[in-house]
C-alpha cells in the first residue's frame, strides 16, 4: 500500500510539473517560446513575416541590438531562409519570399552580440 501511495504522489507531481512546463512554453504574446543562447525567443508567424521577441530568464525584454538570426522554413519539398534583423527594442523580424505554409517546420538560429549562436526547432 505504501509503494502504491508513493507512486501515486510521484505521478501527480510529475503531471503538475509537465503542466507547468507546457504553460511556460508560451511567451507574453501567446506564441511558442524556447531557450536559445541564454535568452528566451518567442516566435510569431504571420503571412510572410517571421517575428522573434527576445526575453531574459525573468521575462524582461532583452534589447535586440547586436543580435542576428535566420529562420529555415520547410514544408514538403519547399524550403526558404528568412534573414532576421533587429526592428524594435526586443524584436527581430524578416520577410519571406513566399507565404509561410501553415504547419511548416521552422528552425530558428540566433547569434548573440558576443558571437555565440544556437538554434531551436518550432
Amino acid at each position: 500500500m505504501r509503494k502504491f501511495l508513493l507512486a501515486a504522489v510521484a505521478t501527480l507531481a510529475l503531471g503538475s510539473a509537465a503542466m507547468a512546463q507546457g504553460h511556460a512554453d508560451r511567451g507574453p504574446h501567446g506564441a511558442p517560446m524556447q531557450d536559445i543562447v541564454g535568452i528566451h525567443a518567442e516566435l510569431m508567424l504571420a503571412e510572410r513575416t517571421v517575428t522573434v521577441h527576445l526575453y531574459d530568464e525573468s521575462g524582461s525584454p532583452v534589447p535586440a541590438a547586436g543580435y542576428t538570426g535566420s529562420a529555415l522554413v520547410g514544408s514538403g519539398q519547399g524550403r526558404q531562409v528568412v534573414q532576421l534583423a533587429p526592428t524594435t527594442e526586443n524584436t527581430m523580424a524578416g520577410t519571406a519570399q513566399a507565404a509561410l505554409p501553415r504547419g511548416a517546420a521552422l528552425t530558428l538560429q540566433i547569434r548573440n552580440p558576443a558571437g555565440r549562436s544556437g538554434q531551436a526547432r518550432f
